[in-house]
C-alpha cells in the first residue's frame, strides 16, 4: 500500500520517531523493527530503508515479513560500501520508513552529508520516520562522552534535530544486564567482547552514559510539559520535581538562606536551587554588590543558579518568577526589621509574600540577624556641620521672616505671610532634611499665629477659619518638606548610583583591555577613593603582591601622612587590600566591596593562568609521548622485525644458505639496524630539544665536507643527489655533526617526494651576513597553507603508509636549524616542486658570526 502524493500537492509533514539508547546493544534496533511489525499489522505500509543488525541473530530475525529497500553501494578510496538508497525510498513512498543509526555520516557521493539530512527530506516529502541514535553521537554531550569514555565520537547529531522528533523514547538497560548480554554473545562477537567489556563497556561508564541519557530525555519532557501547560494557561503549580526559589537582598544573611535552601534541595532527588534578588527599575537598590558576588559563587558551588529579576513590587515579582520556573518551595529570611519599625511601616515582603503564596510552599528561615534593623529614617544623612546648619536655619529663618514681614503687616495679608513662611520651609527642607524642616513648620507655625494671626501678640485665635488655616499651612509645609527631601535624597541616590556605576564599568574595561589586571585594579581604586596608597597583602605571609601609590609617595611608605586612616577589606580568602589615606564613609565602603570582589576574580585569573602556564610544557610533553608512541608504534618493530627475521634465519639449523643468501640477508639486517639507529637517534635528539638540553659545539664548517657525510649517512649512498658549487659558497657557523643531520633528513624528504629519474640539488650561496643552502626537488610541491605542518612532528603530508618514517625528519631538522641561530623554511621551486631554504650564520675571522 502506498499513498498518493502527486507532485504539486500539499503534504503534511511526516512525523518522526526517535529511539534513544544509552550504549550500543541495549536494543534499539530491536524496538524499531518491533514496532514497525506493530504498525504493519494494523495496515501501515512499513518498509525497511536502512538497517545495521550487527550479526545479531535476534534483530534478523524480526526482519522477516518487513520489506527492504535494497541498499546502494558506493565506492570511496577503492572500498565498497553500502549506503539507503534515498532515492528508491522516495520512488517507494511508503507511509512508514525505518532508518537505523540517525547520526551515520554518509559515503561522498551523495546527496547529503549526514543520515539525518536523507530523513529530514523524507519528512518533509511526508513519509514518517522510525530512527535511532546513542546518547554519545548527541553533538552537546560529545565531549562529556569523550571524558567519561575516553573515546572521541566522530560522527555527531545536532541536539536540536533530535529535540524536533515527535516522539522521542528512551530505550534503557541496566549497566549489569548489558553486560551479561554482551557476554552471552548477543552484542558482538565472541573475539571483540573481552576487550568491550574491559573497556567501554565497563560498568562506570555504562551507568554514566545511562544517566546522561536519562537526563537528557528528562529534560526533554520538561520542556514538553512547559509548553502544554503554557498552551492551555495552566498558571499553577505543578510539583512534577522539587525547585526551592531563595530570595537573596544582599544581606549578611543570604549564606544562610542559601545552604538551608540547598539542603531542602536536596532531600528529593533531581530537586533544583535557583537564587534571585529582585532589583529596582530606577536602579537605585542599596544591595551590596560584593557581597551578592559571594552569594553568587555560593549558588554556583552548591549546584544552583543565580538570577536578576527587576521589580519594584518584590513580593510580585519574587512569586511571578518562582511560577514562571514552576518552583514548589520559595525560602525567605525573617525580617532584619524591628518592631517598632514594621509597627511604623506595615507588612513586610516576607508576610506579603506568604499571602499571595497560593501553592507555593513558603519557608521563614531564621536568622542571627532578625530584628537587628534600625528604624526608619526621616531624611536624608548629611554631614555633622550640615545637620546642624539645618536645625538653626529652622530656628533662625522663621525668625528672620517674622522680623522682615512684620515690617510689610499694613501692606500684605495673611496668605501672602503663609506662602512666604511656606516657602522658607521648603527652603530648610532642602538644606537639613526633612527633620529640620519639621522644626521650621513648628517654629513657622508658633510665630506666623503670634505675629500675624489676629488677635497678635498672644497665642490664641479669634477665628475658626484663621484656625483652619494655619492647621492647613503646617499640614502643607510639613507635606511639601517631606516631599522636597525625599525627592533630594532620590536625585542624590541617583547620581551616586550612576557615578558607581560609571566607575565600575570604567574599572571592568580597565581590567578586560589590560595585561595586568591587578595592578590595575589597584591604580582605579587608589584613584577612585581619592587614597594615597593601596596595597595588596598576602593574608598568611603579609607579602606586597601589588601596590599604588600616589606621585611623590614613597614605596616603602604604609601611610602618607601621620594622620591618615587606613581602611582593611578581605579580598577572597588569600589576600586582603590595604587602603591608607582619607576616611571611607559607609557608601564608599559598599562600593569598595564590589572592588574587592574585582580583585580577587583577579588574582584567580593570574593564579589560573600562572598553573595554566606550568601545565602547558607538561601537557606540550604528554602531547609529544602520546604522539610518539602512536607513531613509533609501528617503524620501530619494522625494523626490529626485519633484523630479528634476517638473524634469526642465519642461525636456523633447518635451512643451509649459500654464500649469496647468507649475504642478502646480512644485507638486510644491517640496513635495518641502520634505520633503526636513525630513528632513535632523530627521537633522542628531539627529545633534547624539546627539554632544551641540547648541547651544541659551534664552529666554522665548509659544506663541501659536511654533504659528502650526510650522503654517505643515507639510506641509498647512491641517491640522486647533484650538489651545485658547495666549495665556493663561504662556511657557517655550525655544528658539523647536527648540521651534517639536518642535510640527511631534508635531502632524504626531498628524495622521497621528488620525481622519478630528477636528482635534488643542492646549492649555497652568501647574503649578508647569512649562507642560504637551498635543496631543490621537483616533487608536487606543498600548499602554502600546509607549509607550517610540515615541521609539526609525526607529519607525512601526502604519505600513504608509515613505512617511510614517523615524520620527524623536517621538525627535527627545524629545531635543529633555530638551535644553531638558523632557520629552515619552504620555497615554491620555479617550474614546479619545493625548495628548502636553510639559512645559517656565516662564520667570520675567528669563528665567529659575521
Amino acid at each position: 500500500m502506498s499513498r498518493d502524493l502527486t507532485p504539486g500537492t500539499l503534504t503534511r509533514r511526516g512525523q518522526l520517531r526517535v529511539y534513544l539508547g544509552s550504549a550500543p546493544g541495549v536494543g534499539k534496533t530491536y524496538r524499531m523493527l518491533d514496532e514497525a511489525r506493530r504498525r504493519q499489522e494494523r495496515g501501515a505500509d512499513v518498509v525497511v530503508g536502512y538497517i545495521e543488525c550487527h550479526g545479531r541473530r535476534h534483530t534478523e530475525n524480526m526482519l522477516g515479513g518487513l520489506d527492504l529497500i535494497p541498499r546502494l553501494t558506493r565506492t570511496y578510496r577503492e572500498t565498497a560500501f553500502q549506503e539507503m538508497d534515498l532515492e528508491a525510498v522516495l520512488a517507494r513512498r511508503p507511509s512508514v520508513v525505518l532508518v537505523d543509526e540517525l547520526a551515520h555520516t554518509n559515503i561522498p557521493g551523495g546527496r547529503h552529508a549526514k543520515r539525518w539530512q536523507d530523513i529530514d527530506e523524507l519528512l518533509d516529502a511526508g513519509i514518517d520516520v522510525i530512527t535511532t541514535v546513542n546518547i554519545q553521537h548527541l553533538e552537546s554531550l560529545n565531549d562529556v562522552v569523550q571524558k567519561i569514555t575516553g573515546i572521541p565520537q566522530r560522527e555527531t547529531v545536532p541536539d536540536e534535530v533530535v529535540r524536533r522528533a515527535d516522539q522521542i523514547e528512551l530505550v534503557d538497560m541496566a549497566p549489569q544486564a548489558l553486560r551479561r548480554r554482551m557476554a552471552h554473545g548477543n552484542v558482538y562477537k565472541a573475539e571483540k567482547v573481552d576487550a568491550a567489556l574491559s573497556n567501554y563497556f565497563r560498568v562506570g561508564n555504562l551507568t554514566a552514559l545511562r544517566e546522561l541519557a536519562l537526563l537528557w530525555v528528562a529534560g526533554r519532557v520538561d520542556e514538553g510539559l512547559r509548553d502544554y501547560r503554557a498552551s492551555h494557561n495552566i498558571d499553577r503549580v505543578w510539583e512534577t520535581r522539587e525547585r526551592v526559589v531563595v530570595a537573596l537582598t544582599g544581606g549578611p544573611e543570604g549564606e544562610t538562606l542559601i545552604r538551608r535552601a540547598a539542603r531542602i534541595a536536596d532531600r528529593t532527588a533531581g530537586g533544583e536551587l535557583l537564587a534571585v534578588h529582585i532589583t529596582r527599575s530606577d536602579g537605585l537598590a542599596g544591595a551590596s554588590p560584593g557581597a551578592l558576588a559571594q552569594q553568587r559563587r555560593l549558588v554556583e558551588t552548591l549546584g544552583g543558579s543565580y538570577h536578576v529579576v527587576i521589580g519594584d513590587d518584590i513580593p510580585t515579582a519574587l512569586l511571578a518568577f518562582a511560577r514562571g520556573r514552576d518552583a514548589t518551595q520559595l525560602v525567605l529570611g525573617t525580617s532584619r526589621r524591628g518592631r517598632i519599625n514594621r509597627f511604623l511601616t506595615g507588612p513586610g515582603i516576607g508576610e506579603t509574600t506568604v499571602d499571595a503564596s497560593e501553592d507555593i510552599d513558603v519557608h521563614m528561615v531564621t536568622h542571627e540577624f532578625t530584628g537587628r534593623g534600625k528604624l526608619p529614617s526621616l531624611g536624608r544623612r548629611h554631614s555633622k556641620r550640615r545637620t546642624i546648619a539645618g536645625y538653626l536655619s529652622g530656628l533662625v529663618l522663621p525668625s528672620v521672616l517674622t522680623a522682615v514681614l512684620s515690617q510689610f503687616h499694613h501692606q500684605i495679608n495673611l496668605t501672602t505671610d503663609a506662602l512666604i513662611f511656606q516657602l522658607g520651609v521648603v527652603a530648610v527642607a532642602l538644606l537639613g532634611g526633612a527633620v529640620s524642616a519639621l522644626l521650621a513648620s513648628l517654629v513657622a507655625s508658633l510665630l506666623l499665629n503670634y505675629f500675624f494671626i489676629p488677635p497678635v501678640h498672644t497665642f490664641t485665635i479669634g477665628e475658626t477659619n484663621n484656625v483652619i488655616a494655619l492647621l492647613v499651612f503646617a499640614a502643607v509645609a510639613l507635606t511639601v518638606s517631606t516631599v522636597v527631601d525625599h525627592a533630594a535624597r532620590l536625585t542624590a541616590r541617583a547620581a551616586r548610583a550612576t557615578a558607581e556605576a560609571e566607575t565600575l564599568s570604567t574599572l571592568a574595561g580597565s581590567v578586560l583591555r589590560g595585561a595586568d589586571a591587578v595592578p590595575a585594579l589597584l591604580e582605579k581604586s587608589r584613584t577612585a577613593f581619592a587614597m594615597d596608597s593601596v596595597a595588596l597583602l598576602d593574608r598568611t605571609s603579609g607579602e606586597v603582591l601589588a601596590r599604588s601609590d600616589a606621585e611623590g609617595s614613597g614605596e616603602g611608605e604604609r601611610e602618607s601622612s601621620p594622620g591618615a586612616s587606613v581602611t582593611e577589606i578581605a579580598v577572597g580568602s588569600d589576600a586582603v587590600m590595604i587602603l591608607t589615606g582619607r576616611r571611607l564613609p559607609a557608601a564608599d565602603q559598599r562600593v569598595l566591596t564590589a572592588f574587592a570582589a574585582h580583585v580577587a576574580a583577579a588574582l584567580e585569573r593570574d593564579r589560573l593562568a600562572t598553573v595554566a602556564a606550568e601545565v602547558e610544557p607538561i601537557k606540550a610533553a604528554d602531547r609529544m609521548r602520546t604522539a610518539l608512541l602512536a607513531a613509533v608504534s609501528h617503524d620501530l618493530r619494522t625494523p626490529l622485525a626485519a633484523a630479528l627475521a634476517s638473524i634469526g634465519s642465519l642461525r636456523s639449523p633447518d635451512v643451509e644458505f649459500s654464500p649469496e643468501d647468507e649475504a642478502e640477508l646480512l644485507d638486510m639486517a644491517d640496513e635495518a639496524l641502520v634505520k633503526l639507529t636513525r630513528l632513535v637517534d632523530n627521537l633522542l635528539d628531539m627529545s633534547r630539544l624539546q627539554a632544551g638540553a641540547l648541547t651544541l659545539h659551534l664552529a666554522p664548517t665548509h659544506l663541501d665536507e659536511v654533504l659528502p657525510r650526510a650522503l654517505d649517512s643515507l639510506s641509498d649512498p647512491d641517491a640522486p643527489v647533484q650538489p651545485l658549487d658547495l666549495d665556493t659558497a663561504p662556511p657557517v657557523l655550525a655544528d658539523p655533526p647536527l648540521l651534517e643531520r639536518v642535510l640527511a633528513n631534508v635531502i632524504t624528504n626531498a628524495l622521497r617526494h621528488n620525481a622519478p629519474g630528477a636528482p635534488v640539488l643542492v646549492a649555497a650561496s652568501g647574503y649578508q651576513d647569512q649562507v642560504e643552502i637551498r635543496i631543490i626537488d621537483r616533487g608536487p610541491g606543498i600548499a602554502p597553507e600546509d607549509r607550517d605542518r610540515v615541521f609539526l612532528p609525526f607529519q607525512r603530508l601526502g604519505d600513504t603508509d608509515n613505512t617511510t618514517g614517523v615524520g620527524l625528519g623536517l621538525a627535527l631538522s627545524r629545531g635543529l636549524a633555530e638551535a644553531m641561530g638558523g632557520s629552515l623554511e619552504v620555497e615554491d621551486t620555479p617550474g614546479g616542486g619545493t625548495t628548502m631554504l636553510l639559512t645559517l650564520p656565516a662564520a667570520g675571522p675567528g669563528g665567529v658570526p659575521v
